[in-house]
């Protein structure tokens, strides 16, 4: 998986914008102005994404390649290394979970 299937995949959900609002090497998607990924563009590629608490967790513990969100609340959040070592399924379900824990908590007239 790289950031073109990433970015493809996260602007093809509804209201979703994109932008650089921390520099020019973090690519940030929002659903009506609330964040749901970051993606470093520097480097190694790695996306945070908001999680359940527990599933944060758990998702920790069993893959290596994921880790306390960075910089952010890591009881919410979990950063995830793009080396291959999880499918890209995976990481398509994750950010798709990030996208509903983000819209669920937007009021209904932002749905």
């Amino acid at each position: 998986m790289n950031i073109e299937e990433i970015r493809e995949h996260c602007l093809a959900k509804t209201g979703v914008t994109e932008g650089l609002p921390f520099g020019e090497d973090v690519l940030v998607f929002k659903v009506s102005h609330k964040i749901f990924v970051l993606a470093n563009l520097e480097g190694q590629l790695r996306i945070s994404l908001k999680c359940n608490p527990e599933l944060a967790i758990d998702l920790r513990e069993r893959y290596r390649a994921v880790l306390p969100g960075y910089h952010m609340n890591k009881k919410h959040w979990n950063t995830v290394i793009i080396d291959g070592s999880i499918s890209d399924e995976k990481i398509i379900q994750w950010i798709d979970h990030s996208y509903e824990a983000v819209s669920n908590t937007l009021p209904s007239s932002k749905k």
